[in-house]
Order: C-alpha cells, then sequence, then structure tokens
C-alpha cells in the first residue's frame, strides 16, 4: 500500500512505543536520520551529489596534470585530494567508530589530518616542485 494512501498519521510510532524503541536501539541506526553535520536528506542529498562531482573532478585533473601541469593544477588538485581523503575517511570514521566520545575524538582527528594534509600539500606546491612536477619525477625514475 503507498504511503501516501495511508496518510502521515498512520506512518508515525506513538509516543511510548518510540521512546522504548529509542532506549532499546543501538547507539547508531545506519537506517536513521543522517548524522555527522548533514541536516536533512536535502543536504545528505547535495552532499552526496558533492561527493560524485569531486570524484570526476579528480578524473579530470588527472589527465590536465600530465598535459599541462601548473600551479592552477597543483593546488586543485591539492584541494580536491584533501576533500576525497577526508570524505573517505569520515566514512570510515561512520561505518567503525562506536560511542560518543570516540566519535567526537576520531572526528576531531579527522579535522587536524585534513587540514594539516592541505597545508603541506600547499607548502610543498609553493615551496617546492609541485605535486605535479613531483610525481613526473616520480614516472621518470
Amino acid at each position: 500500500v503507498p504511503a501516501a494512501l495511508l496518510g502521515s498519521a498512520l506512518l508515525r510510532r506513538p509516543a511510548a512505543l518510540g521512546a522504548a524503541a529509542a532506549r532499546c536501539a543501538p547507539a547508531r541506526d545506519s537506517h536513521g536520520p543522517p548524522r555527522q553535520g548533514h541536516g536533512g536528506s536535502r543536504a545528505a542529498s547535495l552532499h552526496w551529489t558533492g561527493e560524485r562531482a569531486v570524484s570526476v573532478l579528480l578524473l579530470g585533473l588527472l589527465p590536465a596534470a600530465y598535459l599541462c601541469p601548473g600551479p592552477a593544477v597543483d593546488y586543485s588538485l591539492a584541494a580536491a585530494l584533501t576533500l576525497h581523503g577526508h570524505w573517505g575517511l569520515g566514512q570510515v570514521i561512520t561505518d567503525y567508530v562506536h560511542g560518543d566520545v570516540p566519535i567526537k575524538v576520531a572526528n576531531t582527528g579527522l579535522y587536524v589530518l585534513s587540514a594539516l594534509t592541505f597545508a603541506g600539500l600547499c607548502h610543498f606546491n609553493y615551496h617546492d616542485v609541485g605535486i605535479c612536477k613531483a610525481v613526473a619525477m616520480l614516472w621518470s625514475l
């Protein structure tokens, strides 16, 4: 039976059952509302779209790094690789870290790691040969 025919009132849990389920439910429900800063399904959908966009951007940046290396591509790679890694490790934390305090510690560590990664890549781009030329130098070995 389609949910639209039932009405929203029939789809809600009674308050007593909702409270009992909340006490018995595991700390993290993968089918529940989105967590980690995703306020609703629209925000989660936009986040998913952003992840896909960054992945496609990386696919385009790889040939660009080979064909026309330069500072613009180096800094774009630094940003895209850091963001891609941040979101990927965030999913690892979501899947494998449980409990309020460990989640907060892991997320804090993730933000510190991501900030240091981006700062390190930017420093490397500015003060050294850059990502594109460094990879080309590794390939020439």
